[in-house]
């Protein structure tokens, strides 16, 4: 069966691959001559799911939850199923995700394959610390399920792994305990980049979720600018307090209709957004009541809103950078971004202490920046190929899950168990990714 499957940036476009759906109670991978990788939702921006000129492993009709202890708060699903349908299940009845990125339609097995992180790194740390065990399946017919006590190097191999190491047939994730669907939220202007530190150092000993948009136009002294987010699951009673209505309902959503023209993002529309939401954000100040939806994915209310960006695609760069060196690289990246190309969603948060089993999981303690550029080709390319660097010598690494650039010298450098994790790459799966870092 041949069909198109892409990662959510469109960037590279990969038009030499087969699809070939997993069923349920899946015990032999198929025989095609060809790599194979697991493919879930496609949300990674990059390379890493996709595997041109070989076959994707879909896990789409790998959704049943098999299991749900309401005592303990475990369930256990099967790959396939997206962090949405956890939420159908776990909300009304007094649980939420452990960690979540910022979207929900994102499956359990892609969620461990990038060992994801939210807004909440500095008490939770990864998806992956979370995950109590997982069946992985590989290309010989052997099973293995693997926990931090069973199996261990196997599980730390696969917990942000990027899908190499086998399929992931079905997994036990601990969820958290909470008394509502509210989180009670507080809008914070930053000044600039040093305003945002103290803000973030204060917030992060009182809030579990924090998270920061910047401005990524402002210039100078206002380097930095733009406003910070921060919030804790409401209480059971919450009298008193306003509520933030979205102008959709947690439930429906807008669209993108079809492919924007590349001219669309420009300085004078990104810098007219940068404008409208600096403003319409700032009447929110003061402690609010906010459905979870919005406040974790508020993305996910425009669907396809990656085409945006246009049918050429986007690159999305995230990395991170120490404490020590953070301030004065992401200084010279923000500055190096706005003089080329402008930056409509730019995101900032720093990473706690806590760490991932996972060899390849990109948190670490720092500071965290996420900046989308419209493909431009050579010029967008060149761009971050130049933040690649400012990152590799500030100390720091960039996330294998959004990236599309990467040089294979600094993938090495970002993570030193390289070589211990490709003992555990199956020998029949590979990705446009991986044969990127090993050319």
């Amino acid at each position: 069966m041949k069909k198109e499957l892409q990662s959510w940036g469109r960037f590279p476009l990969a038009t030499r691959q087969t699809a070939h759906a997993l069923a349920w109670q899946t015990d032999r991978l198929p025989a095609t001559g060809a790599s194979l990788l697991p493919y879930g939702q496609g949300r990674s921006y990059g390379d890493s799911c996709l595997n041109e000129d070989g076959t994707l492993l879909t896990t789409h009709a790998l959704d049943r939850l098999l299991g749900f202890d309401v005592a303990t708060g475990v369930v256990r699903c099967e790959a396939g199923t997206t962090l949405e349908t956890l939420l159908k299940l776990a909300v009304p009845r007094g649980y939420f995700l452990p960690v979540t990125p910022g979207t929900k339609f994102v499956s359990v097995g892609g969620a461990i394959a990038n060992d994801v992180h939210g807004k909440n790194h500095h008490r939770a740390g990864t998806f992956g610390r979370h995950v109590r065990r997982f069946e992985l399946l590989r290309s010989d017919g052997s099973r293995r399920v693997c926990s931090p006590e069973e199996n261990a190097d196997w599980y730390e191999a696969t917990l942000g792994g990027l899908g190499l190491t086998g399929v992931i047939l079905w997994a036990d994730v601990q969820l958290r305990p909470i008394h509502n669907p509210f989180v009670l939220t507080e809008t914070v202007p930053m000044a600039n980049l040093e305003d945002f530190f103290e803000i973030s150092r204060q917030s992060e000993q009182d809030y579990e979720f924090t998270v920061a948009w910047v401005d990524s136009l402002a210039r100078g002294r206002r380097l930095g600018r733009g406003l910070f987010f921060r919030g804790n699951f409401a209480p059971p009673r919450f009298d008193g307090l306003p509520l933030v209505k979205s102008h959709l309902s947690h439930g429906s959503a807008l669209a993108v209709p079809f492919h924007l023209p590349g001219f669309s993002l420009n300085w004078l529309s990104v810098a007219a957004f940068n404008f409208l939401y600096y403003r319409a954000n700032l009447l929110r100040r003061g402690p609010r009541l906010q459905h979870y939806d919005p406040f974790f994915y508020p993305l996910d209310t425009i669907h396809h809103w990656n085409r945006g960006y246009g049918r050429r695609g986007f690159f999305q760069f995230q990395c991170v950078l120490p404490f020590s060196t953070g301030p004065g690289a992401l200084r010279a990246i923000l500055e190096r971004s706005a003089r080329e190309v402008p930056s409509p969603l730019t995101v900032l948060k720093t990473f706690g202490d806590i760490p991932s089993p996972g060899w390849l999981s990109f948190p670490r303690p720092g500071v965290t920046l996420a900046l989308d550029f419209a493909n431009r080709g050579e010029r967008t390319l060149k761009l971050v190929a130049e933040l690649d660097g400012i990152t590799r010598q500030a100390g720091g690494a960039v996330y294998p899950a959004k990236d599309a650039g990467m040089s294979p010298e600094n993938f090495a450098a970002y993570f030193p168990q390289l070589e211990r994790f490709k003992r555990y790459v199956d020998p029949a799966f590979s990705s446009s990714f991986w044969r990127r870092m090993n050319p």
